[in-house]
């Protein structure tokens, strides 16, 4: 997969930098804490599977519209705290978010005519789709600090993600649809909620590259892993300046998940920028 292979050609070089930095002064054996709410408006694309359907049943399946959900945020809850003593470190990121789309569609419909799915699309006769989406995400990872430079740091980090979706979504449709041999009808309008329980392991690097002499920097981080998902990464490059107290942050984040067969998700990606502020004691 191209993505695999991109994914794993931005880690290489990142990770081959550790021993250029092998000897560096090791920090002071103490516990240091950080703690940084933020605010992060991701636009959403991807595309929701309700089936498989029982047969003699019908299920839709449901594309999302990035643009629309970035203005439709009902609620969001954002924190990552990091606690770190000499070169080892345990971090935590927790994300709750609550969308709303009022230009979703119904691409297709599964129907189940007793010996297996049948897809039958129907983009052309979807009149209104309304999707919800609730999601929490909760990463946990830990880490050894590879390179500790004054004027950049590498960590090499590994834990899990864990993904929990609700998904709804009202459909209103032109016109009914009728099945494979007319015997099976989907409705003209109706509403299919379903949740699903993603947990992956994850593999990443993370840190910050100063940016000329001041106080300015550009923090970075990639993770990539599977599980209960194919695929699932995450990308964050931003910009921050640094103060006695801690930093202030804008940085673009992008979050994505693949899965195979009938899950509930099929494709779904977050992405769009944040801006925390970082306390450090």
């Amino acid at each position: 997969m191209k993505r695999n292979a991109a994914i794993a050609a931005t880690l290489a070089p990142l990770l081959l930098l550790a021993p250029l930095h092998a000897m560096a002064q090791v920090a002071a054996e103490k516990w240091t804490f950080s703690l940084m709410p933020y605010l992060w408006l991701p636009s959403v694309d991807g595309t929701l599977r309700y089936g498989p359907p029982a047969a003699g049943g019908a299920s839709p399946n449901v594309s999302v519209d990035a643009d629309t959900l970035l203005g439709a945020l009902d609620m969001a809850l954002m924190l990552s705290g990091e606690a770190r003593k000499g070169r080892w470190l345990v971090a935590t990121d927790v994300i709750y978010l609550d969308l709303s789309s009022d230009t979703s569609a119904v691409r297709s419909i599964d129907f189940n005519t007793g010996s297996g799915p049948v897809n039958i699309s129907n983009t052309a006769l979807d009149a209104g789709t309304q999707t919800n989406l609730k999601g929490t995400v909760w990463t946990l990872v830990g880490g050894y600090a590879a390179v500790q430079d004054p004027r950049a740091t590498l960590d090499v980090i590994g834990g899990f993600r864990y993904f929990g979706l609700k998904a709804t979504s009202n459909w209103q449709l032109s016109a009914m649809v009728t099945g494979p041999g007319g015997a099976q009808t989907f409705a003209r309008t109706g509403s299919v909620t379903k949740s699903d329980d993603l947990w992956d392991a994850i593999v990443g690097v993370k840190g910050r590259v100063k940016l000329g002499d001041g106080n300015w920097f550009m923090p970075y981080y990639l993770d990539a892993g599977a599980g209960d998902s194919t695929l699932t990464w995450q990308g964050v490059l931003g910009v921050g300046h640094a103060f006695k107290w801690g930093e202030v942050l804008l940085a673009y984040r992008y979050l994505s998940y693949e899965q195979g067969g009938n899950k509930l998700i099929e494709d779904l990606s977050f992405g769009g920028f944040g801006l925390g502020v970082n306390f450090r004691f």
